[in-house]
């Protein structure tokens, strides 16, 4: 027999189908409620985000309706998901994560290495993320345009490639899915000053400052991502 593609299991493909069977096993039918998020991650053993990740993933697929300051409900019996709309992506906290690592170094770099050129094109980036927040409260074009040209401006080809990996993963369906469950009003305001600061280190050419501001900026994503959603938990 002819040996087949082993593909690696992300961690929250692990945990959704552990959900699926515990949806199939325990009788649960469409329209009632699983347990809360807390809780599912204590009785698997891992942690909340990896669990949000996971419950997100089968929402996607139409397994589950996570409904914020609701619940979780059951929408179809659990190994009846529609998985191939997630091949290939990450999940969104090891998103932020990646980013954390690699954007601050980008960061860093672009204080160091950016031309009067791209100094003016990351500035122009955070004026238009100004001018959409007007409009949107997730101006994301003009976020992704900030977050290029950062690494652009760091002189590292392949640093820039990375990004825009990233980028493509932080655009994709299970992301934006937990994104627009946690939007709010506020939310652009909080992340133009974020960019601000970054703005601020990379004009004055402070390398360690523009790395730290890039590591706060993702840090506040991911604290925005794991805020309370459902009752319980």
């Amino acid at each position: 027999m002819p040996l087949q593609t082993v593909e690696p299991r992300r961690l929250y493909r692990q945990i959704a189908d552990q959900i699926s069977g515990m949806i199939s096993e325990g009788g649960y039918t469409p329209g009632s409620r699983l347990p809360p998020e807390r809780k599912l991650a204590k009785q698997l053993g891992v942690s909340r985000p990896s669990v949000r990740e996971a419950l997100i993933a089968l929402e996607v697929e139409g397994v589950l309706d996570v409904r914020v300051g609701s619940g979780i409900y059951v929408t179809l019996p659990g190994a009846q998901g529609r998985r191939d709309a997630l091949r290939g992506d990450s999940g969104p906290f090891e998103v932020i994560r990646a980013r954390w690592l690699i954007e601050g170094e980008c960061a860093a770099l672009a204080a160091k290495n950016a031309s009067p050129v791209q100094q003016r094109a990351i500035r122009a980036a955070h004026a238009a993320m100004i001018k959409e927040s007007k409009r949107d409260h997730n101006p994301l074009e003009a976020d992704r345009l900030f977050h290029v040209g950062i690494a652009e401006a760091g002189g590292n080809s392949a640093l820039v490639l990375v990004v825009q990996t990233l980028w493509e993963q932080r655009m994709g369906p299970l992301y934006r899915s937990l994104e627009r469950k946690l939007e709010y009003p506020k939310m652009a305001a909080e992340t133009v000053r974020e960019h601000q600061a970054i703005v601020d280190a990379v004009g004055r050419r402070d390398a360690r400052g523009a790395r730290s501001a890039m590591r706060r900026h993702m840090n506040q994503t991911h604290n925005r991502y794991i805020k309370e959603w459902t009752p319980g938990k």
